[in-house]
């Protein structure tokens, strides 16, 4: 039983021991010397002089005690806990052997290990970084290649739990908003075509099969087409790789140009009917004034139709194929090479645009028919312009001489736009959904090409998000056993902070921004980070401002209290919650939890409590002091901000977390009961 306690609650029972003794001792001495005396008057004073000097002795044991306390067991706890942090907490600052300045060379010695500790460490970091140097510049081209690839790449364990992404991968799953690493890809994507084709796969056994499938997002709001590949066939459950492409836009081009093809068939197919029945009465008994009314009605009729088809046919094709953003001045150039490669003679002027069309076949187009204006003897030397023009722009084709015929041009339209090529300038026109035609101005004759959708060109593009994020090892970790049993390290963690407007959630105090950050693998996910203001619905006390920085005008267009609740309570699904001082902001996650239909059962760990596990009770547990003695720095500009105090609070657990495992406190059991010896500090809220 002895070795369950601490050092100083042995020294208090020494002690104890001690005084105890001594209390004993006087009071034997003092009954032999009453007996001897043989006076029983007396008895009082002996009585007497044994209730002062126990007195006087339990006060002595107890402030020699209270001295080698302080001095001597509090020391050594605080100089063990400095060799834990130098041991274990990489970037811990420097050690302190001030506590030991009682305990002889103790403080020096224990201050000499670490330093050398320190200096090795520095060494052995230096030499693994020389030796690895070419890795992680293989590393960090490896990830820009897979950054680089246009379709969103996951790769999941066999259990299908995340284990990398891409950039592209994030718009598709989550608008914008990163999804998490060790979480479910059924929390993104429907579950039953990724189920059935991940056991087609393993049924089949060939390591070089391959499942293609569709899939729809959770909400329905998009529909990838995706393809499925496992990395290991042979294994009881491998892992796969997904990869996924959007065809949203080409499912709703598809069902929009099937809508017509129906709409123009039964349109048509009644005007038809009718003129075909006017048309057999007339050859049978002769026309009339109202059977020709009827018939030029018909034949006015199916005409508009016609025209009015066409118009919504000409709107509609040119989002039937997705065309690609080119650089006018690019087109421009194009263009020029290859007109000067045929002879000619071609000067551009481009405006700062980005047009969408296929620049191949554009230039094509023009050049072929800059050649044919050659051929034909019209000119050699041309002129080409690229303006903005309302929502797109024109390009027109320019020279001095006689106009082209407009038949003609038709007549090379109906001709393939390249030697090599098959696909005709109207059939250009048609994949452009434009039309192009001769026209002659200020003595120069022209031919205007529209181009349907353009902009201006940026000065700062807009970035593309080449982040991947990857943590291989999950695919090799354990299938996760009970949450007592489970290595700390391997866990998946969200640790948050809230500002308030007040510090009485009773009494109508709110939170006003929430933020939190994931740590999975014992590390921090990049990109993995909520952090929103939130509208209280009430004024923000100017002290709580003073305090926060966060005030009225910052929240006015803020997600509701109940919204942000809600969507913080997705993004920390599946995780253990870490907080520092966890009960303060509980309360106020917890109060709205009627009104966001779910929840806060998570497993919480406190920072408060785990300092003190491996502190002491009697140590300051505020953020600033951990950080401290941690080796921690929080800007100050930082300090008060939900995200600044979420990051201090994770960095601490990090550190924290090889000093928990280094008093043997290795499964989230192990912890858990550790901290519940600390109750009298604050409040364990694990059921």
């Amino acid at each position: 039983m002895l070795d369950r306690l601490s050092l100083r609650q042995r020294l208090l029972l020494f002690f104890a021991a001690i005084a105890a003794g001594g209390i004993a001792a006087l009071a034997a001495g003092l009954w032999v010397g009453y007996h001897r005396l043989g006076m029983p008057q007396a008895l009082s004073d002996f009585v007497l002089v044994g209730a002062v000097a126990g007195f006087a002795l339990l006060g002595v044991v107890t402030w020699v005690w209270f001295l080698f306390d302080e001095n001597v067991g509090r020391a050594l706890d605080r100089l063990a806990a400095g060799l834990r942090a130098q041991a274990h907490a990489e970037g811990a600052g420097a050690f302190d052997p001030g506590p030991a300045r009682y305990l002889g060379d103790l403080g020096p010695a224990s201050a000499a290990v670490s330093a050398s500790l320190a200096e090795t460490r520095t060494a052995l970091a230096a030499a693994v970084e020389r030796e690895t140097g070419q890795l992680k510049s293989e590393k960090a081209r490896l990830e820009t290649l897979l950054s680089d690839v246009p379709a969103g790449v996951l790769l999941c364990s066999g259990a299908h739990q995340l284990v990398f992404y891409n950039g592209p991968a994030t718009d598709l799953l989550g608008a914008g908003a990163a999804p998490g690493l060790d979480r479910k890809v059924f929390d993104y994507l429907r579950e039953a075509p990724l189920t059935h084709a991940y056991d087609r796969l393993v049924a089949s056994g060939d390591p070089d099969a391959v499942s293609d499938l569709m899939v729809a997002t959770r909400d329905g709001a998009r529909v990838l087409s995706g393809r499925m590949r496992l990395l290991e066939a042979g294994a009881e459950r491998p892992g796969y790789v997904l990869t996924l492409r959007d065809v949203t836009a080409d499912l709703a081009a598809h069902a929009g140009r099937d809508r017509l093809l129906e709409e123009i068939f039964d349109r048509i197919r009644r005007p038809a009917a009718n003129l075909q029945t006017v048309i057999g009465v007339i050859a049978e008994a002769g026309g009339g004034e109202a059977l020709n009314a009827a018939l030029l009605q018909e034949v006015g009729s199916l005409a508009r139709t016609v025209n009015e088809l066409g118009e919504r046919y000409d709107a509609a094709r040119g989002g039937w194929s997705a065309l690609p953003a080119t650089r006018a001045a690019d087109l421009a150039d194009g263009l020029r090479a290859r007109v000067e490669a045929a002879g000619l003679g071609l000067t551009v002027e481009a405006a700062d645009l980005v047009l969408h069309c296929d620049g191949f076949e554009i230039v094509a187009l023009l050049a072929g028919v800059a050649r044919r204006l050659a051929e034909a003897g019209h000119a050699r030397d041309f002129r080409a312009e690229i303006a903005e023009d309302g929502a797109g722009a024109v390009i027109g084709l320019s020279w001095e001489g006689a106009p082209l015929a407009i038949g003609r041009l038709e007549a090379w339209l109906a001709e393939p736009i390249d030697e090599a090529a098959e696909v005709t300038g109207r059939g250009v026109l048609a994949t452009h959904a434009t039309e192009c035609w001769p026209e002659a101005a200020a003595g120069r004759a022209a031919i205007r090409l529209p181009i349907r959708e353009a902009r201006r060109a940026s000065r700062s593009i807009a970035p593309i998000s080449r982040r991947v994020v990857y943590d291989f090892d999950l695919l090799f970790r354990p299938h996760a056993a009970a949450l007592s049993e489970t290595p700390l390290e391997n866990l998946t963690y969200v640790v948050f902070d809230s500002e308030t407007t007040g510090l009485l959630p009773d009494e109508g105090d709110e939170v006003c921004q929430i933020a939190g950050l994931r740590l999975v693998n014992g590390r921090r996910v990049a990109g993995e980070v909520f952090d929103m203001l939130v509208n209280p619905g009430r004024t923000i006390p100017p002290k709580a401002t003073a305090v926060h920085g966060i005030s009225d005008a910052m929240v006015a267009e803020a997600p509701g209290v109940v919204e942000a609740v809600a969507r913080f309570h997705k993004f920390a699904e599946g995780a253990v919650l870490i907080a520092h001082n966890a009960p303060f902001d509980m309360t106020f996650l917890k109060r709205r939890e009627p009104e966001i239909g779910a929840v806060f059962d998570h497993p919480i760990l406190d920072t408060v409590l785990l300092s003190a596990v491996v502190y002491g009770q009697t140590e300051v547990h505020s953020l600033d002091a951990l950080s401290r003695r941690l080796g921690i720095t929080i800007p100050e500009e930082a300090r008060h901000t939900a995200i600044g105090d979420t990051i201090a609070t994770a960095e601490a657990f990090l550190k924290l977390l090889p000093m928990l495992k280094g008093k043997g406190l290795v499964t989230f059991g192990d912890v858990l009961a550790e901290v519940r010896k600390h109750g009298r500090l604050l409040k364990d809220l694990n059921a």
